[in-house]
């Protein structure tokens, strides 16, 4: 689920600011706008992930899926593209 993944990576502090940013169509994946309720996108490795952080945009790409990880692995799950 994007949603948990943008938690669990720490791109996003909560879930709930993460299914808001969602809604709001601030958050794509592979290009398409996850939003309406999309918060429970699947997310597969590969996916290309760009989140509108006010007047800056974030792109990363998914490298791994965990449930749950410590605060220093987190960054292991994606990588930044430019």
């Amino acid at each position: 689920r994007l949603d948990k993944f943008l938690k669990v990576s720490r791109l996003i502090k909560r879930r709930t600011v993460a299914n808001e940013a969602c809604d709001a169509g601030r958050v794509t994946v592979n290009g398409t706008v996850a939003a309406n309720g999309e918060g429970f996108v699947n997310v597969k490795v590969g996916d290309i992930i760009e989140i509108g952080f006010g007047t800056k945009t974030v792109k990363v790409r998914v490298l791994d899926l965990q449930d749950t990880t410590k605060k220093e692995e987190a960054k292991d799950l994606f990588e930044y593209v430019s």
